[in-house]
């Protein structure tokens, strides 16, 4: 039997778990194919990897050295694999758009745009709710450009390697019921929200940390949160079943009132990102430029929260 990078792949995950029985879950494979496997890849390397013990499996010397170099080859095959990518995408000179991102207006906002400053066929889209399914496809060449949100200061989850450019930071609305208590409101505690339930988009990063975070320095624990997508977080929210959480560029919907929060414990910051290697570097600034465009006009469809930027500083598009 050959050497191949997946089999060094077992031999670091069965390493980075200790354990047999928990290197077949993170690789997805039962625990007597995993064990078939291991004892091919050891006869292929002449001798024992690991010995096995009643707390799990511990490297030999042999695995140590083998352990060592597949920490060393599959990093750089990696690599290779993303700049033959990046390599092989360089044809053309027409510039294309290949863009991905999670929901919201500004993705639409930005094709759009996109689509009307350049041919139409030239753009391309892939949504994903996984920030790093979106940025890994960035790295290795199969889209240019991800837009993509962050809470706070954070940094996008799973983003390291790609250059980022900031479009707006926006703070985090409330979406209520017609007749909630509150409704009439323009701004209020997040305090008198302590016996409501709450609906939200969910996603990958540290709102969900930052939002409990929030109600705790509120003085509460929310009593549930229902995580689900944008169409049914609005309507938990018009028939008063939930507090829905949205960002304030998303526009007005019929039967639903918004409002700030007091203090604006909660933000959002929008980001478009691509690889500073690949050839979607060279339109990034014309691709930056059109996604704060469309942030702008999101403000500008939205009433209340050009109202609210009026007396708030720091947020808002980008420059």
């Amino acid at each position: 039997m050959d050497m191949e990078l997946r089999h060094l792949r077992t031999i670091r995950a069965i390493a980075d778990a200790g354990s047999l029985t928990r290197a077949s879950a993170v690789l997805g494979l039962a625990q007597p194919a995993l064990s078939t496997q291991l004892k091919r890849i050891e006869k292929a390397l002449g001798g024992a990897l690991f010995e096995r013990g009643r707390e799990g499996v511990t490297l030999t010397p042999l695995g140590e050295l083998v352990l060592d170099r597949a920490r060393m080859l599959l990093p750089a095959a990696r690599e290779l694999q993303e700049e033959a990518v990046r390599f092989a995408n360089r044809v053309g000179v027409t510039p294309r758009f290949r863009l991905g991102g999670t929901h919201g207006p500004l993705f639409g906002g930005l094709v759009d745009r996109l689509a009307e400053e350049h041919r139409a066929d030239t753009v391309t889209t892939h949504m994903s709710w996984s920030n790093q399914e979106l940025t890994a496809m960035v790295a290795t060449g199969r889209l240019d450009y991800v837009l993509l949100g962050a809470c706070g200061e954070s940094r996008p989850a799973y983003g390291g390697g790609l250059a980022w450019r900031e479009v707006g930071t926006d703070p985090v609305f409330l979406m209520l019921a017609l007749d909630h208590r509150l409704a009439g409101e323009r701004e209020v505690d997040l305090a008198a929200f302590a016996d409501d339930r709450w609906a939200a988009v969910p996603g990958e990063g540290c709102f969900e940390d930052c939002f409990f975070t929030a109600c705790a320095r509120a003085g509460f624990t929310p009593r549930a949160v229902y995580e689900t997508d944008v169409a049914a977080c609005v309507y938990l929210s018009q028939v008063g079943r939930a507090v829905g959480l949205c960002r304030a560029t998303m526009p007005p919907m019929p039967g639903i009132a918004r409002v700030a929060l007091a203090g604006t414990p909660l933000s959002w910051r929008h980001l478009i990102g691509w690889h500073p290697h690949a050839p979607a570097a060279r339109t990034a600034s014309l691709v930056t430029e059109q996604a704060r465009a469309a942030h702008a006009a999101a403000v500008r469809e939205a009433p209340d929260y050009a109202d609210w930027l009026a007396d708030h500083e720091g947020y808002g598009t980008a420059n």
